[in-house]
């Protein structure tokens, strides 16, 4: 009888260690999963880093140099070449822990300079890339984003001036900013939606441009005909912005998983409707169908796609295309013209607006059903709507006052942002590069 008690006695206490010894299994199973590199996810965000720098030594300098002035497109395109230059170095000992450091306040983040601390078998939060992968990605993206803002300013910029502004522009403006939205900040914790950048890169870079304009006034022979030198590089800058925009939105998901394959098919679509949409209303207004024009709606509809790339579905980045051709072609025909400043190459007019209306569209069109961490006005939560203006509404004020500081700093240390009148009329490319775009006989 003895023998039988202590048997009863030893089955519950045996299950017990058998669920126990599961339980602990199942555990390590789970941190396992966690803490192991996934090896597709790995592979996508490498080829997404590519495709996100290709869009700003190539893609973007074309696009803006085939808009400049034949005198002023290798200057044109050196401020891009030059703007991912500069922040390939500054973000590594500096950008990326102000962005992605550990949090103070929600203002900015610091952990320590030049990445000191970081192993190459450290794995970002998602638990599935390398930290060093997500340190490269994001580099990218301030590289591109001081870059858009150079389109605002080219033909009259000293570029001793244009490397000391986006050096310290990165630090002080687009580091915090991104730890705002990204990197656990204020306005990450408010609720604000950016997938891949409408707030941190297009707002952000389009109100940077139109301060520097502001400050450095208007060319010389401003409200004079002054033709693109190559609407072809244009256009074939468009495609290559167009073609590096998937690593840009889809890759921002950062891993290779039906969202990403969503932003890929969104960012396509918004972009293909946004060129109709500006080739339409820019018909109707001016009777003829331009090339550079396409190429322009090409670009607004990418930039309105990006903050909501991971949270709409198809039908909406219809209408999020259809509208941001329509705002942009007025924010570049309409608005310049109406107040009367020199943004030279459209940053605003097209970065800044489409960028507006992009955040804007995020917080109606975000379908909980894409991805469950958006919920907009159309699903039944209105309040975002107003958490989206509130995001745009600081990234404005931020970056207006930071970046007027900035620029006033840069000036005073190259003795004068702005080139002589004489230079102006000369053209940039011989002026400050000694070089030729094209030597013809």
């Amino acid at each position: 009888m003895r023998k039988l008690l202590s048997l009863a006695t030893l089955l519950p206490l045996s299950t017990l260690w058998a669920a126990e010894e599961a339980a602990t299994e199942a555990a390590a199973d789970v941190a396992e999963k966690v803490l192991t590199l996934d090896v597709g996810n790995t592979a996508w965000v490498l080829t997404a880093t590519a495709l996100v720098m290709f869009m700003t030594p190539a893609g973007l300098a074309l696009f803006y140099g085939g808009m400049s002035r034949s005198k002023n497109l290798l200057n044109t395109i050196a401020m891009s070449v030059m703007g991912y230059i500069v922040a390939a170095v500054v973000w590594v000992v500096a950008g990326y822990t102000l962005a992605f450091g550990t949090d103070i306040g929600g203002v900015i983040g610091f952990d320590s300079l030049f990445l000191s601390g970081i192993k190459v078998t450290d794995l970002w939060a998602t638990g599935s890339i390398p930290v060093l992968l997500f340190v490269a990605f994001q580099m990218t993206f301030a590289g591109i984003t001081v870059a858009l803002a150079s389109g605002a300013i080219i033909e009259r910029l000293k570029f001793s001036t244009w490397i000391v502004f986006a050096a310290i522009w990165i630090l002080a403006v687009y580091a915090p900013i991104a730890h705002w939205v990204w990197g656990g900040g204020f306005l990450s914790k408010l609720g604000v939606l950016d997938f891949a950048g409408g707030t941190v890169v297009h707002i952000n870079a389009g109100v940077a441009g139109l301060v520097v304009a502001l400050m450095l006034g208007r060319r010389a022979d401003y409200g004079k005909a002054m033709f693109p030198s190559s609407v072809t590089l244009t256009v074939l800058g468009a495609s290559m912005l167009w073609f590096g925009w998937f690593g840009f939105n889809a890759g921002s998901e950062l891993g290779a998983d039906g969202i990403a394959a969503s932003a890929f098919l969104v960012t396509n679509t918004a972009a293909a409707v946004a060129a109709l949409a500006w080739m339409i209303i820019e018909y109707i207004t001016y009777k003829k169908f331009t090339l550079l024009g396409i190429a322009s709606g090409i670009v607004a509809g990418l930039v309105a796609i990006t903050p909501a790339a991971g949270f709409v579905d198809t039908s909406a980045s219809l209408i999020i295309g259809a509208v941001a051709g329509i705002v942009a072609f007025y924010g570049v025909n309409g608005l310049k013209k109406a107040l009367k400043y020199d943004d030279s190459l459209d940053a605003f007019g097209i970065h800044g607006v489409a960028g507006i209306w992009g955040a804007l569209a995020t917080g109606i069109f975000a379908n909980p059903e894409v991805n469950e961490l958006g919920k907009g006005l159309l699903y039944g939560n209105a309040e975002q709507v107003m958490i989206q203006i509130e995001g745009i509404i600081v990234t404005i004020v931020y970056t207006a006052i930071a970046t007027a500081i900035v620029f006033k700093i840069a000036s005073i240390l190259t003795g004068g942002a702005r080139v002589s009148v004489e230079a102006e009329s000369q053209g940039l490319d011989e002026v400050e590069h000694g070089e030729k775009a094209f030597n013809l006989r």
